[in-house]
Parts: structure tokens; sequence; C-alpha cells
């Protein structure tokens, strides 16, 4: 894809090379805390974040900015989430006009390692996130070259990697987005009274609609910067497919869960993703009316 005609976001707060900590636990103990927070009702990252903190001796987690000011970060890969991001802000800015309302962007943190969010410890192994609470999207670099390297998610140094990443980015600003429109609120009001099954799936509605929006912003972003070259859809389809539930519940343990799903299956998420990028509206986004998914 090309950036050069992007815009750069001022949103980006750049906490890489802060200490995040000593000690860590490791993606099994990650997998473990993940299931039995599930079992439990409990947000994962609560467990995680407190093992951290077991393990670190009850250090505290880095909170504090980069000594940097936000802005146009200098290094090509904090160059490339600065425009992608700004892409985001100039087409949901755009959208959200159109309908009379105003679009508040969110802030986007990279890190390496570990830092601290608004939901708690944020960790590399957890992937990226959007946190609510705070309204920012906490995106460690390093998940890039698990999509090129142990998810097979894109060719390897290949140049439409760039699109799959810029679509990873796209969905997490698709949960900011479904947080100003009231969808995540009222979700997760439904999921306390729900079991884990029932909260899963709602969740996976959550993600998928999520995957949708990215696909709008392609869309728009499309219309407005020509920035999609040949081989970038298919890149991000594969990447899609590459971090559904069911390819990744068969590559960890060697079968498929269905009631574990909290993300959609690789059909689902490569589905949702295609409908946002041929319509470009939102409206056409609604996996919760939708009984096909």
């Amino acid at each position: 894809m090309r950036i050069d005609e992007l815009p750069q976001s001022a949103r980006i707060e750049d906490r890489r090379g802060i200490p995040g900590g000593r000690g860590g636990i490791g993606i099994g103990m990650v997998v473990v805390l993940a299931l039995i927070g599930w079992a439990l009702g409990i947000d994962p990252r609560t467990l995680i974040g407190g093992a951290e903190m077991i393990l670190s001796g009850g250090e505290q987690q880095q909170t504090s900015s980069p000594s940097t000011k936000p802005g146009s970060p200098p290094d090509a890969m904090a160059n490339f989430v600065s425009a992608i991001l700004g892409s985001t802000e100039t087409v949901w800015t755009d959208i959200f006009a159109q309908s009379g309302r105003t679009y508040t962007a969110p802030t986007l943190v990279m890190f390496s390692g570990a830092t601290q969010s608004g939901c708690g410890a944020a960790r590399s192994a957890m992937g990226p996130f959007y946190c609510p609470l705070d309204q920012k999207v906490y995106l460690d670099t390093s998940f890039f070259q698990d999509l090129e390297g142990r998810l097979g998610a894109c060719q390897v140094g290949s140049k439409t990697c760039q699109f799959s990443q810029a679509y990873v980015i796209a969905h997490e600003v698709g949960h900011h987005v479904q947080n100003l429109l009231g969808v995540l609120p009222k979700v997760q009001q439904a999921q306390r009274a729900m079991d884990e099954t029932e909260s899963n799936i709602l969740q996976v509605r959550v993600e998928l609609q999520a995957d949708c929006l990215a696909g709008v912003w392609a869309n728009r972003g499309q219309a407005k910067w020509d920035f999609i070259e040949p081989g970038d859809v298919d890149s991000a389809l594969q990447t899609a497919s590459a971090i559904g539930d069911d390819r990744l519940q068969r590559r960890s343990q060697g079968y498929v869960v269905p009631d574990a799903f909290t993300h959609g299956s690789s059909a689902q998420r490569t589905r949702w993703f295609t409908i946002g990028l041929k319509s470009g509206t939102v409206a056409s986004c609604d996996t919760f009316r939708n009984e096909q998914l």
C-alpha cells in the first residue's frame, strides 16, 4: 500500500523502550490465565496483570509518557502507524459528520514488552487491543512480526504485509467507533447477565463488526487516497483468516471448540471485512441483527 499521501496523526504515544517491569510470563501462562478468566467470568487481562505484578515483585508497571512529544514519530514503523491512524481519523470524522455526529479520535500507544493501560496491564503476548476506559489502542509492533512469521498471515518481507498491518490497526479503531456509538457499553452490560458461552457468542459479533468497520475504512480511504495496490486486499483477507478462532485453536491445541470462539472463524472474519470493504457503509456492518455470520 502507499502511505505517502496519508495524513499523520498527532495522537501517537510512543512508550517503546520504557521498561515494563522485570520477570514476565510466557505465552503458555497467558493462555492458561485466559482460559481461567473465561471460565470464571473474569477479564483475562486482570488475571494476567496480577500475575505480572507478582512475578515482578510488585513493581509498578510503566505508566510514564515518552520523553518525546506526540506528533509525527521519526522511525519508519512509527511513521507508518501514525499514517494509518491519521487516515482513520479523517475517514471516521467524515462518516460521523454525515450523520451529524462529532468523531473523537483515540490515542494509539506504541509499547515494547509491557505497559499499563486503563484496563490493566498490557503485554505483547495479548496482541493489540482497545481499552474503552481510556479510549486508547495499545500496540506492541512486534505483533506485526508475528503476523508474518508465527501466524503466517502474510508473505514474509512482502510490501502487501503493510496493508495487513493497517487492517489490524483499523480493526482496533473499529472498537473505538463501537464505543462512541454506544455498542460496547450495551454489549458489556448484556454480558454481565450471560454465561460464558452466551457471552462469547455476543463477543464474536462485536469482533466481526470491528472487522467490517475496518473494511469501511479501507473503502473510504481508497476512494480518498487511492492507496491500495495489487495484492493488498488478498493479504488483508489472508490475515483475517489466519487470526480466526478456529485457525488459532487448531494451531495451539489441535482441535476446534466453537463455544470458546471470541473473535469469529476465519471464514466469518474474511466475510465481514469484505462486506465493509465493498459497501463502505456502517449500516452494512450490523452483525447483531444478521443471523448469518
